[in-house]
C-alpha cells in the first residue's frame, strides 16, 4: 500500500529567506511560491500558475496529503494579479478557497481566471465569474499577452465521480520579453517537441520534477527528473524552473529525491550549470530579454 511503500518525509521544512522579487519591466520575473504555484511578472503584468494554499490538498481539511512547507509568499503578500492559469482542477492545482480570495486581488476588475472545457460550472459555484474555458490551441490575449492552453498527457476529476469530465492541459505565454511554457501537470509525450514546433524555442519554461514513483502507475501522467530534463531539451528552453515538488507527499519518493535526480540528469545530459533550477519557496529568477 502507499503508506508501507513511501519513503519517509519531514513533518515541516522551513523555507529560506529570500529578497523581495525585483520589479524589472525589462525581464521576466519568476517567484516559486510552492507546488506548482508561481509568480510571473512579464511586461508589467502578474500571472499566477495554479495556487494552493491549503492546509491539504484534499477535499477534506483533516485527510489527505498534508504541507509541509509555507507558500514562499503570502495570499495578502501578492501584487495586483491580471490573470490565474489553472492547468486542470485537481485538488494540488486548485485550490477552490484561495481562487475565492484572489478575487478581488485585480487592479480595477477581478484577475482573469483561465482553465480548460467543462471547469465553468465549478468555478461559477463559487462565485469566479471572471473567468474562461478553453481547449487545446484557444487563445487569449489579454493585458497585452497571448495566452494558449496547450495539450499535455494527465487526466481530471475532483471526486470518483467527477473523473475525466474536464480538460486540462499546459499554457503558452507569448510576450515582447519572451516566449514562456508552463507544464501543468503532465507525462512525457510528443507534445512538447509539437510545442517548438509551433512556437519556436522558449525563453523560460515550468516543468514538474515530482511525485513520480512508481512509475508503472505514475508515468502516463507524471514526469520523473531525467524526463523533465529531456521536456527541457525538446522545448528548447533557455531558462527551466522546477515545479511540483517539496509541498505535499503525494507518491513515493523521498522529498530529496527529485532534486538529485534532476542535478543527475542535467549533467548526464550536459546541461550548463543553472539552465535548470530549483528554486527556494519564495525565492525570484530574473530572466532579462534574449539578446538578438
Amino acid at each position: 500500500s502507499f503508506y508501507f511503500n513511501r519513503e519517509p518525509w519531514p513533518e515541516q521544512v522551513a523555507n529560506g529567506n529570500y529578497s523581495k522579487a525585483p520589479n524589472d519591466e525589462a525581464a521576466i520575473v519568476a517567484t516559486f511560491i510552492n507546488h506548482s504555484t508561481v509568480l510571473l511578472r512579464i511586461d508589467g503584468v502578474n500571472l499566477l500558475t495554479d495556487p494552493i494554499y491549503a492546509e491539504r490538498a484534499s477535499p477534506f481539511s483533516f485527510l489527505g496529503p498534508r504541507r509541509v512547507r509555507e507558500p514562499g509568499l503570502a495570499l495578502e503578500a501578492l501584487p495586483p494579479l491580471d490573470a490565474i492559469l489553472v492547468s486542470h482542477d485537481h485538488y494540488d492545482h486548485l485550490d477552490i478557497e484561495a481562487l475565492r480570495t484572489l478575487r478581488g486581488s485585480g487592479r480595477d476588475v477581478p484577475p482573469l481566471t483561465l482553465a480548460g472545457l467543462g471547469n465553468d460550472g465549478l468555478l461559477a459555484d463559487y462565485g469566479i465569474e471572471h473567468a474562461r474555458t478553453l481547449d487545446w490551441g484557444e487563445r487569449v490575449s489579454h493585458a497585452g499577452l497571448d495566452i494558449d492552453f496547450v495539450e499535455v498527457r494527465h487526466r481530471s476529476g475532483r471526486s470518483l465521480a467527477s473523473q475525466m469530465k474536464t480538460l486540462w492541459g499546459g499554457y503558452v505565454i507569448e510576450s515582447s520579453i519572451g516566449r514562456i511554457y508552463f507544464a501543468g501537470d503532465t507525462g512525457y509525450g510528443p507534445h512538447f517537441t509539437a510545442a517548438r514546433e509551433t512556437y519556436g524555442a522558449f525563453d523560460l519554461c515550468l516543468l514538474p520534477i515530482g511525485a513520480y514513483r512508481p512509475r508503472w502507475f505514475m508515468a502516463p501522467v507524471h514526469l520523473d527528473p531525467a524526463q523533465a530534463v529531456q521536456a527541457h531539451q525538446d522545448l528548447a528552453c533557455r531558462q527551466s524552473i522546477a515545479i511540483h515538488h517539496g509541498t505535499f507527499q503525494l507518491t513515493y519518493e523521498a522529498i530529496e529525491e527529485p532534486y538529485e535526480a534532476l542535478a543527475a540528469a542535467s549533467e548526464a545530459a550536459g546541461l550548463e550549470p543553472g539552465v535548470f533550477r530549483v528554486l527556494g519557496f519564495g525565492e525570484s529568477l530574473r530572466l532579462a530579454r534574449a539578446q538578438p
